[in-house]
């Protein structure tokens, strides 16, 4: 599913400063896999070890000369850096180089770009895009400074860089104004789930962890799924039914990434307001990735930032499989191992689910009248019904089960309780 034909050839750059040299690898190695992502051969990389980039060039003097001598050399059509550049450091990059030059951030969003599938999801995008774009807008020298005031001096009045100013000043407040229309109408659709009292859950992890993959085995769904960062980007929800027939839903998310560009963090803080809804959170983790670790504290800081870290999590550990080597679950919330693929596997975290939700339910012991079919139902699909027999003589149900506190059920339990 990729959304430009030709393969563009990528060197990609990048500075250590204070990181290890481990973390430094796991770094340029997920900018590799974004390239690919992004339909891009890497056909070389270029690293400099500084104390601190370099403020006009990012790298420094000499290393800019190897820079322009690899890319005659592999000819590529673009040089991707792994920080957020300044717009001076393009400025000055692009004085020696003949390729493309873009940032981190700029690949995030150009995937971004690239996967947004609803006009939220596109909107959301776009609003990041102009957002990392305004501060960039360079003119070129005091000509293009509104024209001075006073007699010989006036003119066409606006320049052409400041319309362009003007112009995406008005297409931000614009799509603000169309994301907040949409976001009330998500407030209006979960306040009807909330009001069913749907049990919600929410599938959280580092982009790639295999969201997708366990969520459309879970609930029989097609989200896109493929062995690609930010393979999702839309939020959806869908049934998932509990081995017991309690019925819930499951919303699978867009994948967090660690510096992760700030302008992202904002523009999709709604689409992770879902999350906020959740009662209960399952972080899936790639038990397989080399830096597992850090993906799974990215994300814990992340739900930190956006205030869902007292939400109820079990911690799935995914690709069991695949396991590496150094492997060890350090998660202090409730913990499975995995294989999405694996039937059974999906069957233990469906039964770890059911024993999480009925830890936050009530018991009930209740005696319905046989008259009461509707009752009846509602305990069967919308609480977890644990026993239920007939008695002859009263013509009564003999129902025992778990039903959640706030659900509008409680009130007609109470009359038949025992």
């Amino acid at each position: 599913m990729e959304y430009k034909t030709e393969i563009e050839k990528v060197i990609l750059v990048g500075c250590q400063t204070n990181e290890d040299d481990q973390r430094f690898g796991y770094s340029m190695d997920e900018l590799g896999s974004l390239t690919e992502t992004a339909n891009g051969e890497v056909m070389a990389t270029l690293t400099q070890k500084r104390e601190r980039v370099h403020p006009a060039t990012y790298i420094g003097k000499g290393k800019v000369a190897e820079l322009v001598a690899l890319q005659e050399e592999v000819e590529a059509d673009l040089i991707i850096f792994n920080d957020e550049l300044s717009p001076s450091q393009v400025r000055n990059l692009s004085k020696d180089l003949d390729a493309k030059i873009i940032d981190r951030t700029q690949l995030i969003l150009d995937i971004f770009a690239g996967r947004a599938r609803s006009r939220e999801g596109k909107l959301q995008v776009e609003l990041a895009q102009l957002q990392y774009l305004l501060p960039r807008l360079m003119g070129q020298g005091t000509q293009l400074s509104r024209l001075g005031a006073g007699i010989g001096t006036r003119g066409p009045g606006e320049t052409k860089l400041e319309s362009d100013r003007r112009h995406i000043r008005n297409r931000i407040n614009e799509i603000k104004t169309q994301l907040s229309v949409i976001v009330q109408h998500r407030d209006r659709y979960r306040d009807r789930r909330k009001k069913n009292k749907a049990f919600q859950i929410a599938l959280v992890g580092y982009t790639n962890a295999g969201k997708s993959t366990l969520f459309n085995r879970l609930t029989e769904a097609a989200s896109f799924e493929e062995n690609q960062l930010f393979a999702t980007l839309d939020p959806m929800t869908r049934k998932l039914l509990l081995p017991s027939g309690f019925l819930t839903l499951l919303t699978d998310t867009v994948g967090f990434i660690q510096d992760l560009p700030t302008t992202l963090i904002a523009a999709f803080r709604s689409t992770l307001e879902e999350v906020k809804e959740a009662d209960l959170l399952l972080h899936l983790v790639d038990s397989s990735s080399p830096d597992y670790y850090q993906h799974e504290q990215t994300v814990n800081k992340l739900l930190k930032d956006l205030e869902n870290d007292n939400i109820p999590q079990i911690t799935v550990y995914n690709k069991k499989d695949q396991k590496h080597p150094d492997f060890v679950p350090i998660a202090k919330t409730k913990v499975i191992q995995i294989s999405a693929f694996e039937e059974n596997d999906r069957h233990q975290l469906k039964q770890l689910i059911e024993e999480m939700v009925i830890s936050m339910m009530k018991s009930y012991h209740v005696e319905v009248p046989s008259t009461e079919g509707k009752l009846l139902s509602q305990l069967k699909n919308e609480s977890i019904l644990r026993e239920l027999t007939f008695h002859e003589e009263k013509q009564v149900y003999v129902c025992k089960g778990y039903y959640l506190d706030d659900h509008q059920i409680s009130g007609q339990l109470s009359k038949y309780q025992i």
